[in-house]
């Protein structure tokens, strides 16, 4: 049964690649399977520099290192697919891809993390990647000598403003509030760097060019006034959205569209669990990922193993 294992993950994040790590070092036999990159929003990070043990690394150095960690101990990993069926009900789960192939397993940990929030304004999907971006580590070189937006007030569009200062000429940060939601390290930085300007208490509210992005209307929200800007390029950071369009009406959601898990990462379909940025959760980040998926798998693999104890005893 080459299509059967004891554990089937459903993406290669942080958590999905950290579950794999334990499970297969427990002689638990897992297939990871992810419909992109390997590495998840890992590997969109400049720099990841408050990882325990770690001065500082490239998000996708970590990625990288983590897939050959779980390649080492037997873990399998499919990337580059489409998830076109899950039955997650029963004892025997199947996950099937492309329309064709289908994985059996007696758990399954959903790691499908999520895919950065757009502002939703007119010419956003027009100009994306023609001069609206979602990656600094992506496309931060496209930039060079340029002047630039950058869209939020958190921690990764303060932390990712600066990174792009390495290439742009020029980077305006624009927030739609009065005060930034960055811990105070983050702010304090953007704040010290010469190239940094900040344009508080706006939102764009429309992207116009020709072939690229040329410009953006901006609105100030407490006066409504409108004024246009022109511009080379925009990056936002404004969150993400959790990928579970697929698992509506097959696993319990909350409004948000995150996966509702218990403290042992279990939902509400018995054998399967969830882990990272898809869950409901306060804090995302790679180390909260990480516990996720830690937890995930030790409590998968008792699972598994005690599947295995009551067959043996029935045999």
């Amino acid at each position: 049964m080459d299509n059967h294992f004891d554990s089937i993950i459903i993406g290669a994040g942080a958590a999905g690649l950290t579950a794999g790590i334990y499970l297969s070092r427990a002689k638990v036999s897992t297939l990871i399977l992810n419909e992109g990159t390997v590495g998840g929003q890992l590997v969109l990070t400049h720099e990841v520099a408050n990882y325990p043990g770690v001065e500082h690394v490239s998000g996708y150095e970590l990625a990288r290192t983590m897939k050959q960690q779980a390649i080492s101990f037997g873990c399998k990993i499919r990337s580059n697919l489409k998830v076109t069926s899950l039955q997650l009900e029963g004892e025997i789960k199947s996950v099937e891809i492309n329309n064709k192939e289908t994985f059996t397993a007696h758990s399954v940990i959903i790691a499908t993390g999520g895919k950065s929030r757009m502002i939703g304004a007119p010419g956003e999907a027009e100009f994306k990647g023609r001069g609206i971006s979602y990656c600094a580590t992506c496309d931060g070189d496209f930039f060079q000598d340029k002047e630039i937006i950058v869209v939020g007030g958190g921690n990764a569009a303060l932390e990712e403003a600066v990174s792009l200062t390495k290439y742009a000429s020029k980077v305006t940060i624009v927030h739609q509030f009065d005060h930034f939601q960055a811990f105070e390290h983050y702010s304090d930085e953007a704040k010290k760097n010469e190239k940094i300007n900040f344009i508080m208490e706006t939102k764009i509210t429309q992207f116009m060019g020709d072939e690229k992005l040329q410009s953006v209307t901006l609105e100030h929200i407490p006066s409504g006034d409108l004024s246009e800007m022109k511009i080379d390029g925009v990056f936002i950071f404004i969150g993400y959205v959790p990928n579970t369009e697929s698992l509506e009406g097959i696993i319990a959601l909350n409004p948000n569209k995150e996966i509702i898990v218990n403290s042992n990462m279990e939902t509400n379909i018995t054998g399967v669990f969830a882990a990272g940025d898809s869950i409901v959760k306060r804090f995302r980040q790679v180390t909260t990922a990480v516990a996720d998926g830690t937890i995930a798998a030790l409590v998968s693999a008792d699972y598994i193993n005690n599947i295995k104890k009551q067959s043996e005893v029935l045999v």
